[in-house]
């Protein structure tokens, strides 16, 4: 131990750790920033066109996507190729079915290993809001919660004509799209952008407790 005496003036507080520094948020490359309009057009064409797909399939929708892959609607020919290797391999996701709260942290490990751009299909009630097991303590209510979403189809199960409804609209979307604006840093540093995730404070409805509320009132009484 030591025993010598602390110099004169010295503080005998220990220094305090450095926070660390968040990490930087990612950035699109020069070509996505600095490309002439011509140019931005070309290349919303080539992400518009080439939209390989991986399919989380939770539940009966998934049938329908299924479906929608086969030879009887062939959305192949709209320039999208399902099944993709893995999310890493992936430009969109299609959440199909019921979203539980075991299920939700796998939903996002696997979106965020997928690269930029990246859009994702809620397709289905159950994927959109909960479903009819929207009431459910174990139900995520809509994958919003936990990722972006793009575009929303809606039914129960939704038709294969749905999903290339809700393709060819975010085809749409992706033409006209402006890369700089969608991963925009916010105030905190974090990459956001129109359309992007929605504050779970904000979707939380005052109508139903979760668990935990469930819990403090029981524990109250």
């Amino acid at each position: 131990m030591d025993v010598n005496p602390a110099p004169a003036g010295a503080s005998a507080a220990q220094p305090q750790p450095q926070p660390q520094p968040l990490p930087e948020p990612r950035r699109l490359g020069a070509l996505a920033r600095l490309a002439p309009e011509p140019m931005k057009v070309v290349l919303n064409w080539g992400r518009r066109y080439s939209l390989w797909v991986f399919n989380f399939g939770l539940a009966c929708c998934a049938i329908e996507f299924i479906a929608a892959s086969m030879a009887r609607h062939d959305f192949i020919r709209l320039g999208v190729i399902p099944f993709a290797p893995g999310p890493r391999q992936a430009d969109l996701m299609i959440v199909s079915g019921t979203v539980t709260d075991k299920m939700a942290p796998a939903v996002k490990r696997l979106h965020e290993q997928m690269p930029e751009p990246k859009y994702v299909i809620s397709f289905g009630a159950c994927a959109n809001c909960g479903g009819p097991y929207w009431d459910s303590y174990s139900v995520t209510k809509g994958v919003d919660q936990i990722i972006p979403v793009d575009v929303y189809v809606p039914g129960c199960p939704p038709r294969p004509e749905a999903l290339l409804q809700g393709i060819l609209t975010l085809q749409d979307k992706i033409a006209r799209e402006s890369l700089g604006d969608r991963y925009a840093a916010g105030p905190d540093g974090q990459q956001r952008g129109p359309g992007r995730r929605t504050p779970t404070d904000a979707l939380r409805s005052g109508l139903v407790a979760g668990p935990e509320e469930s819990g403090r009132r029981e524990g109250g009484r």
